[in-house]
């Protein structure tokens, strides 16, 4: 890391200090989870609409990993540093896993990618935290 990285990630950290990262309140304009829920499936096929919610209802867990805009929502009021990445967008323990490289090395990473979006980088570590 340059001296000049180091010198803004401190004044990123002191704009946006790890503290701020520790609670959430909704928005007041929240979205009830049920409408985002089911504004995801307009594009769907109904028929399978039943078997997700069965699904979702397993735990909160299940819930969790079929909530990846939901999510978004709810992290879009909370601080972050500024930097965004293409974040996996839905970045919780089940997706990450062991698989081979092209090199042939043993890779643990994400392998998973089918929420993949531009965001802040905060919102993937958040996710992951919130999932174990």
């Amino acid at each position: 890391m340059t001296d000049a990285s180091s010198v803004e990630g401190r004044a990123l950290r002191t704009a946006v200090p790890r503290s701020t990262h520790a609670g959430w309140s909704p928005a007041p304009d929240r979205p009830s989870p049920v409408d985002v829920v089911l504004s995801q499936e307009a594009d769907r096929l109904r028929w399978l609409a039943p078997i997700r919610h069965a699904r979702m209802a397993e735990s909160p867990f299940t819930f969790f990993r079929a909530t990846a805009k939901l999510m978004a929502i709810d992290l879009d009021s909370t601080p972050t540093s500024g930097i965004h990445a293409q974040i996996c967008g839905d970045a919780h323990l089940s997706n990450f896993g062991f698989y081979g490289s092209p090199e042939r090395d043993l890779v643990f990473d994400l392998n998973d990618f089918d929420e993949t979006l531009p965001g802040p980088w905060e919102w993937d570590v958040k996710r992951l935290g919130a999932s174990v």
